[in-house]
């Protein structure tokens, strides 16, 4: 593993880069005009608005983030030129941010107030606040910038890029990278954190071979390769548990999770799960793992102990990556393909609404 520095530059943005003044959100969850942004593009970063496709990352995603208040979802899909803001309580979609034209991830701030989002074709991460939809924060990475995760306290930024193979690590606080990672093959959209903020896991698509994870030491001085783990067929979304000893990973080539032995990188176990699934979200109590099936349009539930399968939920469309839980984890919100929202009881595994159709 490689380290560099960067010279990338951040930009000061003005007050006025929405196309009209706004609300709080908060104003805007009853039968009120749904609110418009679109954001300013900046100079070689720009790609055309309405271009659907990414001149440089040939992938579609989704992401959906849940404010850790639970008030509110952002979601958005690789295909979208938007980002759809929900609230939460009344199922309302209150806001489109518009401007985009490949976003990939999207992240919460720990105090709810602002998130992330990056744009492959842009080669941008935004920071956009809560309370007015203005991006306040615009750091350019490169064409390719795509998964995204953050430390616990917000303070640190993991940014994949799949076209220059690389992770940034980014001081949000002073909005600039620290250092770049390099060694990677096409990192896209699957990064994790591990809870206790000592190791990052990074997949590499490898020219759609997509068979090993790239598994990072963050205690160092610098970030150090500790190992590679392999055997995946198109390994996507991975889950770490709080002990930091069990690596979940969803391997869409062959509709399986894989449970992953973190110290040996061993694979201790394979669940046999739905067609093409992307998505491996572990709940915050651990008691169940959803696999986002896109292929069969369902989550199957497996218990992240022994491996066995609990159940299915059905009535999704298209189900990725973007699955989150609620803190206490009786809910999970997960994303469709046409960016409504299906909200699920974890304990029956059954969809009790959609949100974010209106």
């Amino acid at each position: 593993m490689i380290l560099s520095t960067t010279a990338f530059t951040a930009l000061a943005l003005p007050a006025t880069m929405a196309s009209a003044n706004a609300d709080a959100p908060e104003k805007s969850t009853s039968k009120t005009a749904l609110m418009h942004r679109t954001v300013v593009s900046f100079g070689a970063y720009t790609s055309a608005v309405g271009d659907m496709r990414d001149p440089v990352v040939d992938a579609t995603n989704n992401s959906l983030a849940v404010s850790p208040d639970e008030r509110f979802a952002v979601a958005t899909n690789s295909d979208s030129d938007h980002l759809s803001v929900i609230h939460l309580r009344s199922g309302r979609k209150i806001a489109e941010i518009k401007g985009y034209v490949s976003p990939r991830n999207v992240l919460f701030a720990p105090d709810s107030k602002t998130f992330t989002v990056s744009d492959s074709a842009r080669g941008v991460v935004d920071r956009i606040s809560m309370r007015t939809f203005d991006v306040v924060k615009r750091l350019p990475l490169g064409a390719g910038v795509f998964g995204t995760a953050q430390s616990k306290d917000g303070r640190l930024l993991y940014a994949n890029n799949a076209a220059s193979h690389t992770v940034t690590v980014i001081d949000q606080a002073a909005n600039r990278p620290e250092t770049v990672l390099t060694g990677f093959s096409e990192p896209r959209q699957g990064i994790k954190l591990a809870p206790k903020g000592d190791k990052l896991y990074v997949t590499n698509f490898d020219g759609g071979k997509g068979g090993r994870i790239t598994v990072l030491d963050l205690t160092t001085e610098k970030p150090q390769e500790l190992k590679q783990i392999e055997g995946f067929e198109g390994v996507r979304g991975l889950s770490v548990n709080r002990a930091g000893d069990r690596l979940y990973a969803a391997s869409s080539g062959n509709d399986k999770i894989y449970i992953v032995d973190t110290a040996s990188g061993e694979t201790r176990d394979t669940v046999d799960v739905g067609d093409q699934p992307y998505g491996a979200a572990l709940s915050p109590d651990e008691t169940v793992l959803f696999s986002g099936n896109k292929g069969a349009n369902s989550l199957t539930a497996i218990d992240p102990g022994t491996g066995d399968v609990k159940g299915t939920v059905t009535g999704l469309k298209a189900p990725r990556q973007a699955i989150s839980f609620s803190a206490d984890s009786q809910t999970a919100w997960v994303l469709n393909e046409d960016l409504s929202v299906a909200e699920v009881d974890v304990d029956a595994l059954r969809v009790i609404r959609t949100l974010g159709r209106r």
